[in-house]
């Protein structure tokens, strides 16, 4: 039977008083100690203010439309009801400004995090990320990881002059590692920043050592979690991923989607209100852990969704990239990557910045491009490259047998 907690009659009667009364949370994020790489642009006003504009900067970028077909989990279903991961950046925003409405934090910046954490995610999903990695650190000694491309896709390649404390939480989003306690290190220094950033690209674990900057990240850091664990197990049922749904452990938090939103979001407003860190109980987080690896082991580590991505995806990826990078180094002005990639770039960013998008190198403008892409216009796009390619990739239909 679901069972569904509730915050404590205490706490609701407090959270009340503090709202009746206008009470401010000390340990918010304040939009006037917004941080820009340019001061002089983006200034805040009554319509438009700091963190809105992050959200719409984020919102009105290509790359955010990219988000609908791209991989949550499950690749190369023809169905609508399975998450892409679009719905997921809906989903994180929601949950993680939920418990900030609760905690009084600023919604704006935690919705401007949710939104544009992924952005810079690869097509199949963790799959695909894994494997750009590998190609890579192989061309380079340096390191792919989706969140710090993300900060990448909106700081360096779109130059949106986003501001630090946005950046600084789509790069610490990390939702492979969860916390009983999430407790902020403040900074506000973008030459920080761009040290953290160069120490992930240079060590694949200092980018399980990232600590965020403001209480709004560390929100949408583990929402991050919440709103995957339920869903994934929704979809894989959806999909018939198993021949008998599995047994859950459930604990404190529940074993269904509703169920470990509702039980998070409490727990964690009940031992974080007032407080400068997010906690929730032991037993909760025991519970949320478990949780975690049983998905890893039933769903993410199952035999027929890890196939189709070794047999097909993984060395249709590796056949893209070597093609890509030989007219990168050239820069073949007539290739694929420079009509549908740099010169897009350069397009969509020549009006206001004087940077030249090809100055990258060609290994960061391949990544940057495979990054980009949907599922489906990678698809296209090796067909496109190799014709006669001997890898093919067959999606399941909405008709077909399961």
């Amino acid at each position: 039977m679901s069972k569904y907690h509730n915050l404590s009659k205490e706490l609701q009667a407090r959270i009340m008083e503090d709202r009746n009364h206008h009470v401010v949370n000390p340990y918010a994020f304040q939009d006037e100690n917004v941080l820009r790489r340019n001061e002089d642009h983006d200034k805040a006003n009554l319509w438009r203010p700091a963190f809105v504009r992050d959200v719409e900067k984020i919102m009105h970028i290509p790359y955010y439309n990219r988000y609908a077909d791209k991989t949550q989990v499950f690749s190369l279903y023809k169905n609508d009801d399975i998450s892409r991961r679009s719905q997921h950046v809906q989903l994180v925003s929601r949950i993680a400004r939920n418990i900030g409405s609760l905690l009084n934090l600023n919604l704006d910046l935690i919705e401007a995090i949710s939104l544009g954490h992924d952005i810079g995610h690869t097509p199949f999903g963790h799959a695909g990320e894994r494997k750009l990695d590998e190609l890579y650190y192989g061309e380079t000694g340096r390191h792919f990881n989706h969140n710090i491309q993300s900060a990448r896709v909106l700081d360096k390649i779109f130059l949106l002059n986003i501001s630090l404390q946005t950046l600084d939480g789509i790069i610490c989003h990390n939702g492979e590692l969860e916390l009983q306690e999430y407790r902020p290190r403040p900074y506000r220094d973008f030459t920080v920043f761009d040290e953290r950033v160069e120490a992930c690209y240079r060590d694949y674990q200092a980018n399980k050592e990232l600590v965020p900057a403001t209480l709004e990240a560390c929100v949408m850091r583990v929402s991050d979690i919440i709103a995957y664990l339920g869903k994934d197990r929704q979809d894989a049922v959806k999909l018939n991923l198993f021949e008998k749904e599995p047994s859950y452990t459930g604990g404190e938090i529940g074993t269904s989607n509703a169920e470990i939103i509702n039980n998070m979001i409490v727990n964690i407003v009940e031992n974080s209100y007032g407080k400068p860190y997010l906690k929730m109980d032991e037993a909760y987080f025991e519970a949320f852990s478990i949780g975690k690896r049983e998905n890893y082991k039933m769903i993410y580590g199952n035999e027929a969704v890890a196939k189709v991505y070794q047999e097909q995806i993984h060395p249709m990826l590796e056949s893209v990239y070597e093609r890509l990078l030989e007219d990168a180094r050239s820069l073949n002005r007539d290739s694929v990557l420079y009509k549908h990639h740099i010169a897009y770039i350069q397009d969509l960013t020549h009006y206001y910045s004087d940077a030249n998008y090809e100055e990258n190198a060609p290994e960061d403008m391949v990544v940057d491009y495979i990054a980009s892409m949907t599922d489906d216009y990678f698809i296209d796009l090796y067909k496109y490259l190799f014709p006669k390619g001997k890898y093919k990739v067959d999606y399941v239909g909405y008709f077909d047998e399961m």
